[in-house]
């Protein structure tokens, strides 16, 4: 198995347009140690070839244009993308869709909740349809630990697993988490045994999810906020992490705590806010990260799981 970061970033990338916090000025003058990065994504292959893109981010053409295996030219027109599947139907996971148009029909899996999003108040699935046929909605269970297999990677096991988080501003739900607006995914390599999770979207891990965590040999989780109330702190906004939908590092009950509790050989945070200290590999908290073993995901990190746990 292979998982490459095409964005580390939370919605807005970093430094945000139009933000001029500390890290986005310290950033833009030369005074921060850090690295620019797109909004976040992933793609996951069995083979390096054929690639199931996981969530698609407004920096998509970048991304790509960034990560040479996704025009692999053996046709006129080609891509490495063989299939995409939504983890949410955040703004920020799910705007590229429009800028993959010219490569419809694309097969989306997705739950039933990111669905009916997509098709109503942000309604990509209906648009999309004037493009030699749109956006193919393949359903993604996650109800009963039902695990299925996308055919472009028929060796790797994925299973959705429900996030206690929260659905976007325009969702129906937002405020009232249901299970399937967001999910974490679970995969399962049957050929090696390496096993992966991936969730940039995770508020409150009840038992269930940290179970799930407990069995992975990476994890490639959560990282938007140090503090909950980070936005408060850097004077950019109102809302606290648990708001957003997302679990603070630091502090009793923070991700930082809980990765400790697991034997994980990879301990990830992606999806990095543009407020959040880790962002300057020279601060404190980057240090602090360190010492627990816990890496930073940055736009371009490869890893190769191709091996036995």
């Amino acid at each position: 198995m292979y998982v490459q970061i095409l964005g580390s970033a939370a919605g807005g990338g970093f430094p945000q347009w139009n933000c001029n916090c500390a890290n986005c000025n310290g950033m833009r003058n030369g005074t921060l140690n850090a690295r620019a990065r797109t909004q976040s994504s992933i793609a996951i292959s069995e083979d390096g070839e054929h690639w199931i893109l996981c969530n698609a981010s407004p920096d998509i053409r970048a991304q790509l244009a960034d990560f040479a295996p996704m025009q692999p030219e053996r046709a006129i027109r080609d891509t490495g993308i063989n299939a995409i599947l939504l983890m949410d139907s955040q703004v920020d996971h799910t705007t590229g869709l429009l800028s993959l148009r010219e490569g419809c029909p694309l097969d989306v899996w997705c739950t039933a909740q990111v669905h009916e999003d997509l098709s109503t108040g942000f309604p990509l699935f209906p648009m999309l349809k004037h493009w030699n046929g749109g956006l193919q909605w393949q359903p993604m269970p996650c109800e009963d630990d039902a695990s299925f297999v996308i055919p472009c990677a028929p060796a790797l096991k994925l299973t959705a697993i429900p996030l206690l988080s929260n659905a976007p501003p325009y969702s129906p739900r937002r405020d009232k988490t249901h299970p399937g607006d967001n999910v974490g995914l679970f995969v399962e390599d049957t050929r090696t045994g390496q096993t992966l999770l991936y969730a940039p979207g995770l508020g409150q891990p009840d038992q269930r999810v940290k179970d799930w965590m407990s069995r992975a040999d990476t994890l490639l989780v959560d990282g938007t906020v140090w503090h909950d109330d980070e936005m408060q702190r850097r004077e950019v906004g109102t809302k606290t992490g648990q708001a957003m939908g997302h679990l603070a590092q630091s502090g009793p009950g923070g991700m930082i705590e809980l990765l400790d509790s697991l034997s994980a050989r990879y301990k990830i945070l992606i999806h990095i806010n543009n407020t959040n200290p880790i962002l300057d590999e020279d601060s404190p908290e980057r240090a602090e990260l360190a010492d627990h073993g816990i890496d930073v995901a940055w736009d371009g990190m490869s890893l190769d799981l191709s091996g036995a746990p």
